[in-house]
């Protein structure tokens, strides 16, 4: 079974050699325009002490939410909202990179969002988690597989992308990966002890804060917040901090190692473990249901290792002020 499959799938294989499909990427967008390192889009933040994780009876042990510890963090800057599929494109325009799922030649993608055309190019799927298939030829620009594509799609999150793809686009980028304490700082917005960055109840007064799955998961998805698969970086109104969904649309990846055990993590500007065999997912995704995964909450948490890609996660970046 793969390590916290109900959220992503985990890969197991060496990669295999593919077809260079970097040709397939140079298409008109408009959008990729102008310089690679700008903080225009981010939210300058100035640090300080807050209260970090959570004693939630909706958590998972296994995960190590708590205990709920005060970190204190230098200013920092991070991005308002995931990375895009145009900033992404311009990424791999520029220096031809080619993502960890182009290498291996396939990723995870959800079973309901592969088309009758490219079921012809499903590999495997996950006994334990059967919504999670191996698509051959499903990455970046080709989400669902090979007949899929971004070209309608460039505001939303770049999804297929390994820990570190996303490490090497934030290099290009002149950023980094945010730690894990920084990247719940910003997904609180200001707010201390919340469930969410809007508070505590999920869907006040009826209003959908976030794109989670609705309705009776992984069969039926009602669609009531608005959207089945990804929604573009900037959908819902912004947390305290101007930052865009923090809970739900993709998982996030983080620049720590995962552990549990956080008695030796340093309070001040912590970084994680130095080493280990997964690497620190934030946020949730379009995929989260209480009857699963309720990682939506501002304080949960999850893993995934560093080759690993899915339909269901991306990343922002960080700077040091």
């Amino acid at each position: 079974m793969t390590h916290n499959s109900c959220c992503t799938g985990e890969r197991t294989e060496d990669p295999t050699p593919v077809r260079d499909e970097s040709s397939t990427r140079r298409a008109s967008n408009p959008s990729t325009t102008g310089s690679k390192i700008s903080t225009d889009r981010m939210a300058e933040l100035s640090g300080g002490s807050f209260e970090m994780g959570a004693d939630d009876e909706a958590g998972f042990p296994a995960d190590g939410e708590g205990p709920v510890r005060e970190v204190a963090l230098d200013p920092f800057a991070i991005d308002k909202h995931a990375v895009t599929n145009a900033e992404f494109h311009r990424f791999v325009t520029e220096t031809d990179y080619r993502t960890d799922a182009e290498r291996f030649g396939w990723s995870f993608v959800f079973e309901s969002f592969v088309s009758s055309s490219d079921q012809q190019h499903l590999l495997k799927s996950i006994p334990e988690t059967p919504w999670w298939v191996a698509v051959r030829g499903a990455n970046w620009f080709h989400p669902e597989g090979p007949d899929s594509s971004v070209e309608e799609r460039w505001n939303h999150p770049v999804v297929h992308v390994s820990w570190r793809d996303a490490a090497a686009y934030a290099e290009w980028a002149g950023k980094r990966l945010p730690t894990e304490a920084e990247w719940e700082y910003a997904a609180r917005g200001g707010l201390s002890g919340k469930r969410y960055a809007w508070g505590d109840e999920l869907t006040p007064d009826g209003e959908h804060r976030c794109n989670i799955w609705q309705g009776d998961f992984p069969t039926e998805n009602t669609v009531a917040d608005g959207y089945a698969g990804t929604a573009p970086v900037d959908a819902y109104d912004p947390n305290g901090y101007g930052i865009y969904n923090v809970s739900g649309n993709v998982w996030e990846w983080c620049g720590d190692w995962f552990s549990a055990d956080h008695e030796s993590d340093s309070r001040k500007n912590p970084t994680g473990p130095s080493s280990g065999n997964h690497r620190v997912i934030r946020g949730g995704s379009y995929l989260c249901h209480r009857s699963y995964c309720n990682r939506y909450r501002v304080a949960a948490r999850s893993s995934n290792a560093p080759d690993s890609s899915t339909g269901n996660t991306g990343f922002r970046c960080a700077m040091d002020l």
